[in-house]
């Protein structure tokens, strides 16, 4: 059975299909427990909240699905050294970008107060809460944070963007890889070399990783459908993570004008830009992001984040949408599904009868 594989049997789901976790205020409690409650596992991205508000969302998530699920985090959630940045930063980015929020009638911001490492606050509050899935991003985890989650029988999951990053998440001690390819949508969780050096393609990455690594890899970036997911299993992966087709899903937390987006012409466009947070991320085409492509007078990330903060909500008030990024993969313009229910419905139909297919044609 093509849903039969390493990860379902690992994590005790129904069908090898994630729901990417998204961060920043995009994941929402409905989503993930749609997505578990249908066989997959959902996923929440938590590297913004604090270890209280963590606990409050898995208290809800609890209450909304008895399936597993993922909380995921980021090992590294800062570039500026001890949270601070230079007065020359500061002002290489008010040159940038002054004009920007001048066209919006808000006034350039101060400089963002330091900004404080949440992260070890937040992994002893997942360790605590022992959901079935923790997975993260941004770097590597300590062996002695890895054994504590097998003895809470939390099953680890680090990403990779190139083949030596997989290689040395899985010698580190971690149970999965996700193999996420330059096509996906939000930041590049890239953490051995630049963001911007890494951009393999997901079928290309995965085939490196399964080559030179033994533990189960999860294909994510660029999939959206079944023909998608059928394509990684395919090519070697025990599993599919699908991030922009449930972002576009009307239970995401993504905003209405978001979601209308993806699925708009607007969806065939999209790039790679720091300008908005900091880090190289992708999501659609604006004019914000292709004027400052390749510049680097951005505060350190996630300084620039708040930084930007005025000006998107400015942006969005007054519907400037070419001001203000939305987030999304290349995969975007063949999504049709709106509600997740429907969507996973149809994500295992789809594989069902390409496998089904292919039975009958050999």
């Amino acid at each position: 059975m093509w849903n039969d594989t390493s990860v379902t049997r690992s994590l005790g789901i129904d069908y090898p299909i994630l729901q990417g976790p998204f961060g920043g205020g995009l994941s929402s409690v409905e989503l993930v427990a749609t997505v578990s409650n249908a066989g997959g596992l959902g996923g929440y991205g938590a590297y913004t909240m604090s270890p209280q508000e963590i606990v409050g969302i898995d208290r809800q998530i609890r209450a909304a699905t008895n399936k597993p699920y993922n909380l995921n985090l980021w090992v590294s959630d800062t570039d500026a050294p001890g949270g601070r940045f230079t007065e020359e930063q500061y002002q290489q980015a008010k040159d940038a970008f002054q004009g920007y929020f001048e066209e919006v009638g808000v006034p350039f911001p101060d400089r963002p107060a330091p900004f404080q490492t949440r992260f070890e606050n937040q992994l002893e509050v997942v360790l605590d809460i022992r959901p079935k899935v923790f997975s993260f991003m941004f770097g590597l985890l300590p062996a002695a944070i890895l054994e504590e989650c097998r003895r809470k029988s939390i099953a680890t999951v680090g990403a990779a963007t190139t083949l030596d990053e997989a290689i040395a998440l899985e010698a580190s001690g971690v149970d999965m890889i996700i193999a996420t390819g330059f096509e996906a949508g939000g930041h590049r969780p890239s953490f051995l070399d630049s963001a911007e050096s890494s951009i393999t393609g997901t079928f290309v990455l995965l085939q490196l990783i399964r080559e030179k690594v033994r533990i189960p890899v999860i294909a994510a970036g660029g999939i959206a459908n079944g023909r998608g997911i059928a394509a990684a299993l395919t090519l070697g992966a025990d599993a599919a993570q699908i991030g922009t087709a449930f972002l576009a899903c009307d239970e995401s937390n993504a905003l209405p004008i978001h979601r209308e987006m993806l699925f708009s012409d607007a969806a065939k466009y999209t790039l790679l830009s720091r300008a908005f947070t900091g880090r190289l991320g992708r999501g659609l085409t604006s004019r914000i992001g292709r004027e400052n492509i390749g510049k680097s007078a951005h505060l350190p990330f996630p300084l620039q984040t708040t930084l930007m903060s005025s000006l998107r909500k400015a942006a969005l008030e007054q519907k400037k949408w070419e001001m203000v990024l939305f987030w999304g993969g290349q995969i975007a313009p063949i999504l049709k599904h709106r509600k997740a229910a429907v969507l996973m419905r149809s994500l295992v139909d789809e594989t069902m009868a390409i496998y089904n297919e292919q039975k009958t044609t050999v």
